[in-house]
């Protein structure tokens, strides 16, 4: 079964908020090319949660130079960032 990364950040406005998420659907498909499903959750207005399924460990961490950039980027606009990694135990997709 697959790996996911579940990170959550929290934006110090939702001005910056809204401008992480519309690069987010801009580029993430083609910044994590190995990613089997990205997801990005608005929470409320100035929190993010961001799920990528990878189909083991090793791509997981091979999307972590692209992650890196794109943390780093913004990271001038994050409250906080909490990230936790895990196997993915059900997917079910209808």
């Amino acid at each position: 079964m697959s790996v996911a990364r579940i990170t959550t950040v929290n934006f110090k406005s939702k001005e910056d908020a809204d401008t992480m998420v519309e690069n987010y659907v801009t580029n993430a498909a083609s910044e994590f090319p190995e990613a089997q499903q990205l997801l990005q959750v608005r929470t409320s207005d100035t929190t993010v949660v961001a799920i990528s399924l990878y189909e083991d460990n090793a791509a997981m961490e091979r999307a972590s130079a692209a992650r890196e950039k794109r943390m780093g980027s913004s990271h001038h606009a994050h409250e906080s960032v909490d990230t936790k990694t895990g196997d993915v135990k059900l997917n079910h997709k209808n």
